[in-house]
């Protein structure tokens, strides 16, 4: 049986990584990404158009603004069948893969702790070595979807190419503004999940390291009588 120490730092552990799952699966079922505020030119140009869209990864509404404030009934949208630039959905669905793939690390991670509660694993990878490998790779995965989504909207024009999808009559587009929503900022509570995980994991290891080299200590450090016996 494990020892009380390593019982409540893993199950510390375990909850870091389990709460790491928890907060990546509503990354990836909300749709409070960003908020994009797109304004065009209609025909006239004197009348402006100003198109709000909100979307995450799969789903989306967006509202139309006429000048004068008048507002429009909102209409829902697939972000993957609105797609038609090769880079906005190639980006897309890097976003997914790797969040499904950071799904799938802090899973292994909440397994590998959850393991270490109630047992003494015997391969060394089940132990720390597992967990800090897999909360680094969490950490890697999360930060790089942290940086590809604002490059979809910023640089490939994900918000605009939405927001033409959304208002078919031919408009030219003028300026945005995008804020972006919990959703996304959740990925950082995250990443200090995994930080915060490999940290409790790193006090156990160096406890343990210091314990088995005091245990080892050699025999000349010995008090006398026991080497004279």
């Amino acid at each position: 049986m494990p020892s009380r120490e390593k019982t409540l730092l893993f199950g510390g552990a375990f909850c870091g990584s389990a709460g790491s799952f928890v907060l990546l699966c509503v990354v990836l079922a909300t749709r409070s990404w960003v908020t994009s505020d797109i304004r065009f030119a209609g025909a006239n140009s004197s009348v402006s158009v100003t198109l709000t869209v909100t979307y995450g990864l799969f789903q989306g509404v967006c509202e139309q603004t006429v000048a004068g404030g008048l507002h429009i009934s909102e209409s829902p949208f697939q972000v993957a069948d609105t797609l038609k630039n090769a880079e906005t959905r190639a980006t897309n669905v890097a976003i997914i893969v790797l969040l499904v793939l950071a799904l799938l690390s802090s899973l292994l991670s909440a397994g590998f702790t959850g393991m270490n509660v109630v047992s003494n694993p015997y391969q060394t990878f089940l132990g720390p070595i597992g967990v800090y490998t897999w909360n680094v790779t969490n950490g890697i995965l999360t930060l790089l979807v942290l940086i590809l989504f604002p490059v979809n909207i910023e640089n490939y024009g994900l918000s605009v190419e939405l927001a033409e999808v959304c208002y078919a009559i031919p408009t030219t587009y003028m300026n945005s503004k995008n804020t972006y929503g919990y959703s996304y900022w959740i990925m950082l509570l995250i990443i200090f999940l995994n930080i915060a995980t490999i940290i409790i994991i790193y006090f156990y290891d160096h406890a343990r390291y210091y314990k088995k080299k005091e245990q080892e200590r050699p025999i000349e450090n010995a008090p006398k009588d026991v080497i004279l016996f």
